[in-house]
């Protein structure tokens, strides 16, 4: 199926199910490169397979999938059963501590709240990708969520804000300075970093080893020496204090990227902005695709840079990601930013109002 999107290759599949070609269809992450149009389809087809007696196996690390489409869930960790329980008895804390070994709050970890400085301001920003007249601000000690469904127009506004896509309308000031449209380089040379959510496509360079990748934001900055020479030495050293805050362990450091497991791909993906202090840190998607013990590794490391005076956002669309660790959350919706909330605000039934636009009180 050379050519096709991963969509695509999994309507491909799911055809022959309807035609009566296969009896057991297996989806691993189905949903993470679909929108959320895609997705609701994706749902509706596994629901008529079901019915016509297919056996499915969905793997995913997204709770409210698994609790809406699963009959039983099978949990493993570190390669081996844990247990298998009924859907309809088990809520998505429980299978957070199944899968991680540990209390729910031991994976959530509790970020101090010392919002200080205002680094970046959006004012009626607008995008040819689909954003319309969006505004908000992100201060320095304080982690801010950006929820919605996929394909609301979320990763959309930061890519524009971080000048990967343009802007039309509305300006953008970083550190209190105009930067509307400002080139991606120069906003990374002035303390922005930005994660994006596909790592393999656009984080990293796969056939590089992981200390390559870490150290590549360097090479046109601090690595570069007299007469163009890489400081070799100084990249190994960042490289390796880098690997220690994400805790990625040395071994690693030295294989291709390629060869690692997804977890440490997006660890290395993760101390590619531990090389250098950022004043902003843009997480989009930080933890898609890895296990809950990875998942726990990385909240410890945003909890540490949001304590240290960084500000940071956090683009997902895995509900309690955004729930555990937000201090303010806008929504978005169709483009939009559909609300904010802020401390006790922050539910998941006030955040699911404003995903599907059934709330007008929290529009900032």
């Amino acid at each position: 199926m050379a050519g096709l999107t991963r969509a695509q290759q999994q309507m491909v599949e799911i055809a022959k199910g309807l035609r009566g070609e296969v009896s057991v269809l297996i989806l691993d992450e189905p949903t993470a490169s679909l929108t959320e149009a895609e997705t609701q389809r994706l749902f509706e087809l596994v629901a008529r397979l079901q019915a016509r007696g297919v056996g499915i196996v969905y793997i995913s690390h997204r709770m409210q999938e698994i609790a809406r489409i699963a009959d039983r869930i099978t949990v493993l960790r570190d390669g081996r059963e844990v247990t298998t329980v009924e859907a309809r008895e088990t809520d998505a804390d429980r299978l957070i501590e199944l899968m991680s070994g540990r209390a729910i709050e031991q994976v959530y970890p509790r970020i101090a709240f010392a919002p200080g400085e205002t680094v970046l301001e959006v004012e009626g920003l607008h995008s040819p990708n689909g954003v319309r007249c969006a505004s908000l601000t992100v201060r320095r000690g304080e982690v801010v969520g950006l929820a919605g469904l996929v394909g609301c127009g979320k990763s959309e506004l930061f890519r524009a804000v971080c000048g990967l896509d343009p802007v039309s309308a509305g300006r953008v000031l970083f550190k209190g300075q105009p930067r509307t449209g400002a080139r991606v380089r120069r906003l990374l040379d002035e303390g922005l970093f930005y994660l994006p959510p596909d790592r393999k496509g656009e984080g990293l360079v796969l056939g590089f080893s992981a200390r390559a990748n870490i150290t590549l934001p360097l090479v046109h900055g601090p690595l570069r020496g007299h007469g163009g020479w890489l400081r070799k030495r100084l990249g190994r050293r960042l490289s390796t204090a880098a690997a220690e805050r994400v805790e990625l362990a040395p071994r690693n450091l030295e294989r291709p990227v390629a060869l690692l497991s997804g977890g440490n791909q997006q660890k290395v993906l993760f101390g590619k902005g531990m090389t250098r202090d950022a004043a902003l840190y843009v997480f989009d998607e930080p933890t898609v695709g890895v296990d809950i013990g990875t998942r726990s590794a990385l909240y410890q490391v945003i909890r540490k840079l949001c304590e240290g005076g960084a500000a940071v956002v956090v683009i997902s669309s895995d509900l309690p990601e955004v729930l555990h660790l937000s201090h303010r959350v806008y929504v978005m919706c169709r483009g939009e930013i559909a609300g904010e909330l802020q401390g006790d605000a922050i539910g998941e039934t006030a955040v699911l109002n404003l995903f599907f636009g059934s709330s007008e009180n929290n529009k900032p």
